[in-house]
């Protein structure tokens, strides 16, 4: 996975291990479980994410997954977007320490954000039902927003599919990955971003309203 870039995601887990927990952005019991739980959790992201894309990963936090990305694969070009000012700070210094230049770290909400990205990503970040506009707002038309999530995958993605579809989503799947390298593989909720605002559900919609397709009515 890390292949020739292994001693940047070890120094990571060092400073994850170190800084990272006395600033609180891990806690202590995480620290002997990094490497399957966290960094292998989410290094295996990179199957779904094509080359030289943008990625954005909202609510960063400690960098999981985006700075495992940047490690992991250092054609992309990854924007972290954290809210809070230790959590930003960590972010940027990490990234400084292990020269990651392709990494941008902005101090922001999500919401509050614009951009337009190959890829979103979120991880523990909320329920998919409130990330999916905030985070189909931020990708370009055929990107893909990947929510990593557990057990309640599937539930989640049940009770989410109003919002998505009035989001815009155009497809929605369930991705599990990494079952030969974890001993919990990672469970991603993929969704691809309609080609135009609203996505094929809107198009759908305004067929179905007075008038059909050849209504000049805007959104």
């Amino acid at each position: 996975m890390f292949g020739e870039r292994l001693p940047l995601a070890r120094r990571y887990a060092e400073l994850l291990a170190g800084a990272g927990t006395e600033r609180g952005l891990l806690g202590p019991r995480e620290v002997p479980r990094l490497w399957d739980r966290h960094l292998l959790n989410c290094g295996v992201l990179v199957e779904l994410i094509p080359t030289d894309a943008t990625v954005c990963d909202i609510g960063s936090g400690a960098g999981l997954p985006g700075i495992v990305l940047a490690i992991a694969r250092p054609d992309l070009r990854v924007t972290l977007l954290e809210p809070l000012l230790r959590r930003a700070a960590f972010l940027s210094e990490v990234a400084e320490t292990l020269e990651l230049t392709g990494v941008t770290v902005i101090r922001a909400r999500a919401e509050d954000h614009r951009g337009s990205y190959d890829v979103v990503t979120a991880r523990a970040v909320a329920p998919l039902s409130r990330l999916a506009r905030v985070a189909l707002g931020l990708c370009r038309p055929g990107g893909s927003v990947l929510a990593m999530k557990g057990e309640r995958a599937g539930t989640e993605l049940d009770e989410a599919r109003p919002e998505l579809d009035a989001a815009g989503a155009a497809k929605c799947s369930i991705e599990r990955l990494g079952a030969d390298l974890l001993s919990v593989p990672t469970t991603v909720v993929r969704v691809v971003a309609g080609t135009s605002r609203g996505g094929r559900s809107s198009a759908k919609r305004r067929r179905n309203r007075p008038g059909g397709s050849g209504s000049a009515r805007g959104e």
